[in-house]
C-alpha cells in the first residue's frame, strides 16, 4: 500500500517538482493549493506526511500546522514545513508550534524525499513498537505514541515524542545535540543543532516539575536525569 503525502503549495512550478520526485520515491500524492483547502484535507485523507509551504492563500502555512498540532487526532501526522530561505523567525515558530521539519527554499527535490522518508519510517516504527517505558511517574507508551505523567496525558507532538523517548531510553547518558538529530530527526549533516534546542525547551514546558529531570549538560548536550534533582 503507497504511503501518501499531502503537498500543500500555491506556486505551480514547486508542485509539479514535488509530486514528480515524490511519485519516483514511490508515494501518493494529493495537493491542494490553499491553506484552508490543505486543513480540510488533512483532517478527511489523514495522510501519512504533510509537505506545507508557510505562504499560502487563506490560511497560512503556520495557521494551518497549529491546527494539526492542536487536534488530538491529527497531531501525529509528521508536517514538513517549506520555508523561505531569509524567514528564520517564520522557521523557528514553525518548529515551536510543532512542525516536525523544515526545507528551506530553493531546496533539493531528492532532500525533500528523504526527509519526508524519514519522518513516515519513524513513525511507522514508532506504532508497531509494543511497549511501554516507565520512569518513577513517567510512563511512555510506544506503540500509541502517549506519554503520561502521574496519568495525565502530555500534550506532545510526534518529534517532542520521539525526543522524550530517545531521552528516557538513554537516560543518564549525555545525548549530543548531533546524535540527537541524527536518532530523532535522522539526518545530521544539514540541520542547525538549534533546532534541537527549540524543541527541548517546548518539550520542558509541557513537562511541569518533571521537566528538572532533563539537564542540559553545558558544550555537550541534553541528559535526563535517573534520578530527580536536589
Amino acid at each position: 500500500m503507497e504511503d501518501t503525502v499531502l503537498v500543500v503549495e500555491d506556486e505551480s512550478d514547486v508542485v509539479d517538482l514535488l509530486r514528480y520526485h515524490l511519485r519516483r520515491a514511490g508515494f501518493k500524492v494529493e495537493i491542494q493549493r490553499s491553506g484552508d483547502a490543505g486543513l480540510a484535507a488533512v483532517r478527511s485523507l489523514r495522510p501519512d506526511a504533510v509537505v506545507l509551504d508557510i505562504m499560502l492563500p487563506g490560511m497560512s502555512g503556520l495557521e494551518v500546522c497549529r491546527a494539526i498540532k492542536q487536534d488530538p487526532d491529527l497531531q501525529a501526522i509528521p508536517v514538513l514545513m517549506l520555508t523561505a530561505k531569509s524567514d528564520v523567525k517564520d522557521r523557528v515558530k514553525g518548529l515551536e508550534i510543532g512542525a516536525d521539519d523544515y526545507v528551506t527554499k530553493p531546496f533539493s527535490p531528492k532532500e525533500v524525499v528523504l526527509r519526508v522518508q524519514g519522518l513516515v519510517r519513524r513513525i511507522r516504527a514508532a506504532s508497531e513498537e509494543v511497549s511501554l517505558i516507565e520512569v518513577d511517574g513517567l510512563a511512555i507508551d510506544k506503540s500509541a505514541l502517549h506519554a503520561r505523567i502521574h496519568g495525565t496525558r502530555l500534550d506532545l507532538t510526534t518529534i517532542e515524542f520521539k525526543l522524550l523517548m530517545t531521552l528516557v531510553i538513554n537516560r543518564g547518558k549525555v545525548l549530543s545535540r548531533e546524535s540527537l538529530l541524527s536518532d530523532v530527526w535522522g539526518y545530521s549533516a544539514t540541520a542547525d543543532t538549534r533546532t534541537v534546542d527549540t524543541h527541548m525547551r517546548r518539550l520542558r514546558e509541557k513537562m511541569g516539575d518533571f521537566a528538572l529531570r532533563i539537564e542540559t549538560v553545558r558544550g555537550h548536550g541534553y541528559r535526563f536525569s535517573p534520578v530527580t534533582p536536589t
